[in-house]
């Protein structure tokens, strides 16, 4: 976790470049489809596009199954959108002096369009700026300069979590207190990995501080004071700061959030379906260990973050502001009900593994859940 209380003395610069926007036809979005694949456009007719938003589990029984949900939207914005991604990889990967992050930030369907915010070095500002009006040419864009500082992600104990009062049938929820030696994190959903038919409890890899993750074992902290082992590590994913546990003993993971009200996953949102959820102006939830369950507008998707590690983080969700998320919340998954059918689950968005501590930003950032699937095959 990363504190908000630890000034870095820095210092925030802005610039703002506007160039020409490049909007395509549906004839355009047709051959970006065939770059980006099937998950992302589905078909186009006329000046509307079919494309996917959601992966869900009709049969909660047989979480192994999944199917596509999907909307149509404008073909402009569509356009917009994924030449959007396709510029904001093209600048992660050309090495850029100075560049430490970015985002996309889909328009509304009422003014089609999208924009990418850039995060720089202060120092290198000038340098910078003259690379991205040449990379980012055909698109709006935004600057925010940063004085690079340590990020901390100490999250030992103190203060109250949210524990698990008691379980039924071994089944342990999202949403609550697990622990890795003297470490607090926020479990997730279960996790389900399809190639080895397994559901898995999952949280941040950073949870396991500078232990050897592989060797690790997670275990739940109770109302009662005391803690079970409930599993041992299946798979680090350091890069995305997302490790999976198997389950062992009694205990097993459960598709519920433990929150206000308990609420069931029954899938999750891909790329585009954070997007459209941006067009609509809609929000996201979450429930942490430490501040609960809170609220918060999508800042950018599809993101890139260099400031933490030593490689890029892709496949990043900015959402929510700094007070959403203290030490002990990493872990937890961000969420909305899901658009199709509001009251029969939620879908979830992605992980929530750190929050801003630089001066002039405000949110929370995590490694989507597209990009686990894509990665690595798991869903929600």
């Amino acid at each position: 976790m990363i504190p908000t209380d630890r000034e870095r003395g820095s210092k925030r610069g802005s610039g703002r470049r506007e160039f020409l926007r490049t909007v395509g036809t549906a004839g355009y979005a047709l051959g970006v489809a065939h770059v980006l694949g099937v998950e992302d456009f589905l078909s186009a007719d006329g000046g509307e596009v079919t494309i996917a938003t959601a992966l869900v589990r009709s049969d909660p029984s047989d979480p192994w199954v999944t199917e596509t949900r999907t909307t149509t939207v404008p073909a402009d914005w569509y356009a917009a959108v994924t030449k959007a991604f396709e510029l904001n990889r093209r600048l992660a990967r050309t090495g850029v002096t100075g560049y430490l992050g970015s985002a996309v930030v889909p328009g509304g369907y009422d003014d089609p369009g999208a924009s990418i915010t850039v995060d720089v070095s202060a120092r290198d500002l000038d340098q910078t700026l003259e690379f991205l009006e040449t990379i980012l040419a055909e698109i709006a864009f935004d600057v925010n300069a940063i004085e690079r500082g340590e990020a901390a992600t100490d999250e030992r104990d103190g203060g109250q979590f949210r524990r698990v009062a008691h379980l039924d049938d071994g089944r342990v929820p999202g949403g609550v207190a697990c622990r890795a030696g003297y470490s607090r994190a926020t479990l997730t959903p279960a996790l389900y990995d399809p190639s080895a038919k397994r559901a898995l409890f999952a949280t941040a890899s950073h949870t396991f501080g500078g232990s050897d993750p592989a060797r690790g074992e997670l275990a739940l902290p109770l109302e009662n004071g005391q803690s079970v082992p409930i599993g041992r590590v299946y798979a680090d994913h350091a890069i995305e700061d997302v490790v999976a546990v198997a389950p062992h003993g009694p205990f097993r993971p459960d598709g519920v959030i433990a929150g206000p009200t308990d609420v069931r996953v029954h899938g999750q949102f891909t790329r585009l379906g954070l997007a459209d959820l941006v067009a609509r102006g809609k929000s996201l939830e979450k429930v942490g260990a430490k501040t609960g369950h809170t609220t918060g507008r999508i800042e950018g998707i599809d993101a890139i973050t260099s400031l933490t590690g030593e490689s890029p983080r892709y496949g990043q969700l900015r959402w929510g502001d700094e007070r959403d998320m203290a030490d002990g919340d990493s872990g937890s998954v961000s969420f909305r009900a899901d658009p199709a059918t509001p009251d029969r689950g939620v879908l979830v968005a992605g992980f929530n593994n750190a929050r801003t501590w630089w001066p002039g930003q405000n949110y929370i950032w995590g490694t989507a859940a597209y990009r686990l699937t894509d990665r690595y095959g798991y869903h929600f």
